[in-house]
């Protein structure tokens, strides 16, 4: 079964859903604003430290925030 979403689609989704801003989420990574744009551009994929970061800022799974599964529910 083919994902439907890659993680840049993802994390933009749950940003836009959540109501921040990418600056705010670069901030939270420690990364600039235009190397945050690039993990939402499909520019650049983050490593797993920031992916962690990620997945525990919007209440997901890893595997859900890089598309490998449907389900959000974190186990």
């Amino acid at each position: 079964m083919q994902n439907t979403h890659n993680f840049s689609e993802r994390l933009k989704e749950l940003r836009k859903t959540k109501g921040d801003l990418q600056k705010n989420i670069a901030e939270l990574l420690k990364i600039s604003d235009r190397h945050y744009r690039l993990y939402e551009a499909g520019g650049v994929d983050p490593p797993t430290t920031k992916l962690v970061i990620l997945a525990d800022y919007f209440d997901v799974s890893t595997d859900y925030l890089i598309g490998r599964s449907e389900d959000p529910t974190r186990r």
